[in-house]
């Protein structure tokens, strides 16, 4: 099951205190306090693993260790661990804490997100000619706590979107290496699934139904996962008895969640046209042209047809690059 907004709670280490310390060696004197040791961070890092945010199903709290409290004879305590929070590229960050957000979009990008403490100054530092035995020193300073919220996008180059049960699925399948679960009943994808066709990144979006964005069905949960990527794959089932009326429920879906979804160059694949006679498949055709759409009829039993697929692909590739 595929893990895609999370809630957690992170907390840097608080520094170490300074300490209170004269000099224990014969005919020397003086302060000798060192100073406590820093406080770990708490980063965030992008990694490939999509599933890498299941791990907070369960561990709802991250905190780097404390800074060593200093101790005597110049010797200053250790600095704590920073802890490492790993989320997949296309996460964004929410700082339900400050209310601010940034997005994690590449594999080893790192950023800070709690600072630790620093720590107190040791009485070696208080020194003067005044104050030849200081016993003041620093407690440590707290590190940052915030509570996050971790939120995938993902960060595909082609989205295959549609009403459930139209095929979806099987088209990834058979563009890529995917072994998506094929089934001919709703609701068969309950996660994106992803594959790769050369360079681009292909993801099968849970099929949507009227209503979705305002929580029917699988709801705005895997919308979000269409904002990123570049091209639309808009599949309709060949043996619907409503081709334009499917089409304009998964547009006014996408309208309602974000606007700018429809302004995404899109292709309209009519799936499934081997289950209807060459008749229904010119009336549907004739029916979907008034949609002014790229229309591009597939069977998973035609090669031709998932070659004319491909042609689409190859040609997103190639604007990618530009």
């Amino acid at each position: 099951m595929l893990i895609d907004d999370v809630t957690i709670r992170v907390k840097a280490g608080n520094g170490g205190a300074g300490a209170v310390a004269f000099n224990k060696n014969l005919m020397e004197l003086g302060p000798v306090g060192g100073s406590g040791g820093r406080g770990g961070s708490v980063y965030v890092e992008g990694i490939a693993d999509l599933g890498a945010l299941r791990h907070f199903r369960n561990v709802k709290a991250v905190e780097a260790q404390n800074g060593k409290d200093g101790r005597g004879q110049f010797r200053d305590g250790q600095d704590g661990a920073d802890a490492l929070v790993r989320v997949p590229a296309g996460t964004v960050v929410h700082n339900v804490t400050t209310k601010d957000d940034f997005e994690i979009t590449k594999v080893g990008e790192r950023v800070m997100v709690a600072k630790g403490g620093h720590g107190g100054k040791g009485n070696f530092h208080f020194r003067s000619p005044r104050n030849t035995t200081p016993r003041q020193f620093q407690k440590g300073l707290p590190g940052d706590a915030f509570l996050l919220r971790l939120e995938l996008k993902l960060i595909a180059d082609v989205g295959i979107v549609g009403l459930p049960n139209v095929g979806k699925s099987s088209l990834l399948n058979e563009l890529t290496a995917a072994r998506a679960k094929v089934a001919n009943y709703e609701f068969t994808t309950l996660e994106p699934n992803l594959g790769v066709y050369y360079e681009l990144i292909l993801a099968d979006i849970p099929g949507l139904i009227e209503g979705a964005s305002c929580g029917k069905g699988l709801g705005v949960k895997f919308l979000r996962h269409i904002e990123r990527t570049r091209t639309l794959f808009h599949c309709i089932a060949a043996d619907s008895k409503t081709p334009v009326g499917d089409y304009r429920t998964i547009r006014k879906e996408l309208a309602k969640y974000n606007k700018e979804l429809l302004e995404k160059p899109e292709y309209v694949i009519l799936t499934r046209t081997d289950l209807v006679s060459e008749k229904e498949r010119q009336s549907v055709i004739k029916k979907l042209a008034l949609l002014q759409r790229k229309i591009i009829l597939v069977s998973i039993y035609d090669w031709e047809s998932i070659e004319a697929v491909k042609k689409a692909l190859n040609k997103s590739a190639r604007e990618k690059k530009l």
